[in-house]
């Protein structure tokens, strides 16, 4: 699972400054990191559309070894090796879209200084931002501010190639939703995600893994992981990534650089955990991604970690595949070293939970949690990333082995240190929920992130008998499961517990902050994320809405969240916080039992009345007020470059870290040099 950033000063970051101009060609600078001075660094790059790019530092990167660097080095190539799946797999032409508009972007010498071409140099970030045509927030498919003619003008003056469905798509209402999940209609159909073949059906998809069995039920296999569901004669057969299969051409690079890594890793346990996913990547045998999945839980010594493969399932409709995602971590020594209290405590945090008895573990296995640096992303993690992540996600794994915790500090920082209030001054309900959130906001954010991986995603457990959640609650599968990990989040951070572990010294102001910051979110501010008129998709913006309206409605008799009115504006002031401290509970109680129990028509009503409707006048009003800031409402990242030097025989003997000038720069660097599939797969 992972968490992206959303709430509190992180979010509600505005900053003013001018886009710069990209040139074709990536420029960098070399960054000294031993002498850096960090108000020196900008983190800015640039801002277009709805979207914002940052830059990110490695802190800690000169105290590891050469090996160590080396190690770091190997598996970003990896990641970035298979960067072209996540383009491919969020939608079957998006590699074809994309190498034209490339081409166009390199080679057009008209005017540029044009409307029309300004709206081309948008669209085609924009679409680098979301590894494809559609938008990486929404859903939807983002169409362009420039003519069809204007495009085919383009074509024919640079001698590019685009046509049939690839062109027309980009101006007509075909694939309008990457993933649809409405209620009432056929989801897979209807998803232009490329998980499925473009006429294969919901129904066609739950029969068929209805029939897959794994061979220890108590260990269940997580069938459609790794694989496309196309029909071939009018029978469903399974395109499994893997060498040789689809993808293949991009997974041997991917191998050949993880072989790398496994000879300069840390030690023994790192290394056969790599082994085993170097074999996954050969056979494709879920099987084998289980025991990779066990022995990477295991290894937990080292300073250097990653996440590498098929993973997340929110892009699928129906929650089997995985998108293609890679992360490189450097652990962050004196965090982690705070942090680690709350892995020690995770016990005790299940035994004070107010989850029904029967849903409570009663040993809590190895949640092992760490704050890390990022050094490298690719896929699914990037432009835009999470900020925090809790792996594996398979529920057998978590329960006998335990799982990984991790949040993503330079990110956060990053975010944090990008920006000012102006957004927060304007929706907080008065100068004391300022003030709480401007001194205690961002240790509010951190916690909460951490409270949400190690104990959120590793507490409760399933009924005996009830099957994986992906197949009882289908598609609310991922926003129930972000909810009810928000919601222990939240239940912990108003108690004195955080205080006496010495995470916080005045927990009381930090839970303030941590509720005022989640419903002002929750109810308004995440609202400049949707134009007017539209429905709530994305899972985690749902969870954020649902927990935070069943929350105001709950308290609505006691007054326990007031709805203000001033000057025509609106806020929302909590006004007893020790009460909304026990719906909290109450609701992280009932949406532990909908997981244990795999209630569908629960979920179903909870995500659909408090999750996916926008109340259409605050809508408005949010957007109305929002239109004085100049900051986008989204922000991602171009990834630090490693840039090994190499003796005569070729041996590494330093890595020095580039940071890029420009986001086009790097798109087109990555393009140049990871092309690694064809354009239709």
């Amino acid at each position: 699972m992972k968490l992206k950033l959303i709430m509190g000063m992180a979010l509600l970051t505005a900053f003013s400054y001018s886009c710069k101009n990209d040139k074709a060609e990536p420029q960098a600078e070399t960054v000294d990191t031993e002498t850096k001075i960090e108000a020196e660094f900008d983190f800015n790059v640039e801002q277009f559309a709805d979207i914002k790019i940052l830059r990110y530092q490695i802190p800690g990167w000169e105290n590891l070894t050469l090996k160590e660097q080396k190690l770091v080095y190997y598996l970003g190539q990896a990641g970035l090796a298979g960067r072209d799946i996540i383009w491919d797999q969020n939608y079957r032409h998006n590699l074809t879209i994309r190498k034209a508009l490339e081409n166009i972007y390199i080679n057009y010498s008209g005017d540029k200084a044009t409307n029309d071409w300004s709206a081309f140099e948008t669209y085609l970030k924009r679409i680098w931002f979301s590894n494809g045509i559609h938008h990486h927030y929404s859903n939807d498919k983002m169409k362009p501010d420039f003519s069809k003619d204007y495009l085919v003008s383009l074509l024919n003056e640079t001698n590019t190639s685009l046509e049939g469905e690839a062109l027309d798509v980009l101006f007509n209402d075909e694939d309008s939703k990457k993933v649809n999940q409405a209620k009432g209609i056929d989801n897979v159909l209807l998803s232009a995600v490329n998980f499925y073949g473009p006429d294969v059906t919901t129904a066609e998809v739950e029969a068929f893994y209805k029939t897959k069995k794994s061979p220890n039920p108590e260990k269940p296999l997580s069938f459609g992981l790794n694989s496309k569901l196309v029909k071939e004669n009018g029978k469903l057969v399974e395109q499994v990534y893997k060498s040789g299969g689809l993808y293949g051409s991009a997974i041997d690079q991917i191998v050949s650089w993880l072989e790398k890594a496994q000879s300069v890793a840390e030690n023994k346990a790192q290394g056969d955990a790599i082994g085993l996913l170097i074999s996954y990547y050969k056979t494709g045998d879920l099987q084998t991604w289980d025991d990779y999945n066990v022995a990477w839980t295991a290894a937990t010594e080292g300073n250097i970690d990653y996440i590498n493969s098929f993973i997340e399932v929110y892009n699928d409709p129906l929650g089997y595949t995985g998108s293609y995602e890679t992360i490189v971590q450097i652990k962050d020594f004196d965090m982690s070293e705070k942090m680690s209290v709350l892995s020690e405590n995770a016990q005790w945090f299940e035994d004070n939970s107010p989850l029904m008895e029967a849903h409570k573990k009663k040993n809590v296995v190895g949640v092992s949690y760490k704050v890390v640096n990022v050094a490298a992303e690719a896929g699914d993690a990037s432009p835009s990333t999470p900020i925090g992540v809790n792996l594996p996600n398979a529920n057998w794994i978590r329960a006998a082995v335990g799982s990984k915790s991790v949040s993503l500090g330079n990110i956060i920082h990053a975010y944090n240190n990008a920006g000012s209030t102006g957004r927060l001054k304007e929706f907080a309900h008065d100068e004391e929920e300022i003030q709480l959130e401007e001194k205690f906001g961002q240790v509010a954010d951190k916690l909460h992130t951490a409270l949400h991986e190690v104990i959120g995603h590793a507490s409760g457990q399933l009924n005996p008998g009830v099957g994986e959640t992906k197949e009882t609650l289908k598609t609310y599968s991922s926003t129930l499961e972000e909810g009810r990990a928000d919601l222990v989040g939240l239940y912990y951070l108003y108690n004195p517990k955080l205080q006496e572990l010495g995470l916080v010294d005045d927990w009381k102001s930090v839970g303030k902050a941590a509720y005022d910051g989640y419903i002002r979110n929750g109810l308004m501010t995440q609202l400049i994320r949707l134009n007017i008129g539209d429905d709530v998709e994305e899972a985690h913006m749902r969870n954020r809405q649902w927990v935070s309206a069943w929350a105001f409605e709950k308290g609505q008799e006691a007054n326990v969240i007031e709805k203000v009115i001033r000057d025509g504006k609106t806020y929302f002031n909590i006004t007893d916080y020790d009460k909304l401290h026990d719906i909290f509970g109450q609701l992280l109680r009932e949406t532990q039992r909908i997981k244990s129990e795999g209630d569908f028509k629960a979920v179903q009503a909870l995500v659909e009345d408090y999750g996916v409707k926008v109340d259409q006048e605050i809508h408005a009003e949010v957007l109305k007020r929002n239109e004085q800031f100049e900051s986008a409402p989204y922000s991602g990242f171009v990834n630090p470059m490693l840039d090994p030097e190499m003796d005569e025989s070729g041996e590494i003997t330093k890595i020095n870290i580039v940071q890029p000038k420009t986001f086009s720069g790097q798109m087109l660097e990555y393009s140049k040099n990871y092309n690694f599939l064809p354009e239709m797969n």
